[in-house]
């Protein structure tokens, strides 16, 4: 125990009461002061146990764990009662010389089975600065695979619940100057308001924190071991003055979509204007914190028939008005693709079967193309798809459409297969096609720091682009999207998707339309039918701009 430090044990409430240090121990076990006690090895003689673990154990592993911890002084001591030591050791060293923790009081909970969750009221001195950090956290014993002894089954969450192994605890001044993010008419965008925006906001400040005319502050951020990305800050110690960052984002679109996403237990939604490529609004609802509106890689569905269907008519092989065949099924090279419950369409358009999303009318034109790469070339020069070079001002994908041939190229047309997309992908596609030519969506100006931004080689043709609008007009009014789209007004258009993915019993709902200047996308995962879960995502979103 380190000089000067004194234990106290007061209803079960581990503390540390600090005489002339700031980071104590304690050992509660058997109402003890002092180290560990020492149960790393067994004996030659001595029975090793197996089976469940008893209540005992798990309340004597855990408290051990927990007040060896607040020792501070050795963190390969304290980790030998986990079942990883040379994991853990560095993490629970890290919490003194990198977090800078400098008191602890720790309360367990009851155990639940072999978890037991504890909290930790803990204090945070860097620089001069002190500030009380509270959090709550959870540990599950295991028995010993080799000793048969209860250990902590080690886990970066175990000391604090945002800590995985790839990330670390750090307290320092801040290597930017905090900002003040606002919308495009000067509203406020905070964390607390916007939960969606949380890792926005944290790569907008790692990003152009330095130029915002601020001043560093002192945190205790959550930091990635290799630096690239952002950090998140868990405390403030002392605040820095912020800059005053202007984005493109619509707070009161950004709203609508935070609330839309909250009806879904998984669901991400995008929406960018047209003319400009400006991004208005990007929010998920997700346990894990990530960004999968603008990272998300997954098949995008029938959505993806807004790029075949261009590519059809830009070739000459379809027209919204021309007879096109609609069977409940069709084959492609050995690969038997069907309608959504068999259905068909005898003596239908081009146009019907885009609106009703009839899936054998675009794979029964596939060997027409005389080019596996048709599709791929279309997403690249028209939709500025797949190329790898958008530069929105945070990390963000650009959406894929590999290479393919056969049957695999086929899935392709109708979204499925090796198509990867998110839903700012799908809502720069739209907003493509209701502006005829291709703007990169951004979320901070460019004038911000002159970055180039992508284009594409060609617009869409006026004529395909008229057809292309029409025919989504035609299923936001009377085909697949009519019933989400019924309360929205203006020039509007949309079109559906469902996209099957292997081992999930329900499809993803993906769905994807315009209102006027304003386009929108958003995938619910196992919604099942685009329309009925995120239709209404992009509706309210929509009905927001």
């Amino acid at each position: 125990m380190r000089s000067g430090a004194k234990v106290a044990i007061v209803g079960g409430v581990f503390a540390v009461v600090a005489g002339g240090v700031g980071y104590g121990a304690y050992n509660v076990y058997s109402g003890l002061t002092g180290g560990n006690t020492d149960s790393t090895t067994t004996s030659a003689t001595q029975e090793i146990k197996t089976g469940p673990l008893s209540a005992d154990e798990i309340d004597k592993a855990a408290k051990d764990f927990l007040a060896g911890w607040a020792d501070g002084d050795d963190g390969a001591t304290v980790a030998q009662l986990t079942n990883d030591p040379t994991a853990a050791a560095p993490v629970i060293d890290g919490y003194r010389d990198q977090a800078h923790v400098t008191r602890a009081v720790i309360t367990p909970g009851p155990a639940v089975g072999a978890k037991v969750p504890f909290t930790v009221k803990a204090t945070v001195t860097f620089g001069g600065e002190s500030k009380p950090w509270a959090y709550s956290s959870e540990l599950t014993v295991v028995r010993g695979l080799t000793t048969g002894r209860p250990l902590v089954e080690w886990a970066p969450s175990v000391i604090h619940p945002k800590l995985t192994d790839t990330t670390h605890l750090e307290t320092s001044e801040a290597k930017v100057p905090p900002i003040k993010a606002v919308d495009r008419d000067g509203v406020a965008l905070t964390k607390e308001k916007y939960p969606s925006l949380a890792s926005v906001l944290d790569q907008l400040r790692e990003r152009y924190g330095a130029d915002a005319g601020g001043s560093p502050g002192v945190e205790l951020s959550l930091k990635s071991d290799g630096d690239s990305v952002p950090g998140q800050t868990l405390l403030t110690l002392a605040k820095g003055e912020e800059g005053t960052l202007r984005t493109t984002l619509d707070a009161n679109v950004q709203a609508a979509a935070e609330q839309a996403v909250k009806k879904f237990s998984e669901a991400s939604v995008a929406a960018v204007k047209p003319s400009t490529g400006e991004i208005l609004a990007v929010a998920n609802n997700r346990k894990d914190g990530f960004n999968a509106a603008m990272l998300g890689k997954q098949a995008p569905g029938s959505t993806m028939k807004i790029v075949t269907a261009a590519m059809l008519m830009e070739k000459g092989l379809a027209d919204a008005n021309r007879p096109a065949e609609c069977p409940p099924t069709a084959m492609y090279q050995g690969r038997t693709f069907q309608n959504l419950d068999g259905f068909s369409i005898q003596g239908g358009t081009f146009a019907q079967s885009f609106a009703r999303s009839c899936n054998t009318a675009f794979i029964k034109l596939i060997d027409d193309t005389h080019d596996d790469s048709a599709l791929k070339n279309e997403a690249e020069q028209v939709f500025g798809i797949g190329l790898d070079n958008w530069k929105t001002g945070i990390a963000s994908f650009d959406g894929s459409v590999p290479s393919a041939v056969g049957g695999e190229a086929a899935a392709q047309y109708i979204g499925q297969g090796t198509v990867q997309m998110n839903v700012l992908n799908m809502a720069s596609i739209t907003a493509t096609a209701k502006n005829g030519t291709f703007k990169q969506p951004i979320i901070v100006p460019r004038s911000l720091d002159d970055r180039a931004l992508a284009t594409a080689a060609r617009s869409l043709p006026y004529s395909v682009a008229q057809q292309l609008r029409d025919m989504m007009r035609l299923t936001a009014t009377s085909g697949t999207a009519a019933n989400a789209m019924s309360g929205l007004g203006g020039d509007k258009g949309a079109k559906t998707g469902s996209a099957e993915v292997d081992g999930q019993a329900t499809s993803n709902s993906w769905f994807t339309g315009f209102q006027n200047d304003v386009a929108a996308a958003a995938v619910v995962q196992s919604g099942g039918h685009g329309g009925d879960a995120a239709g209404p995502v992009v509706a309210a979103v929509l009905a927001a701009g």
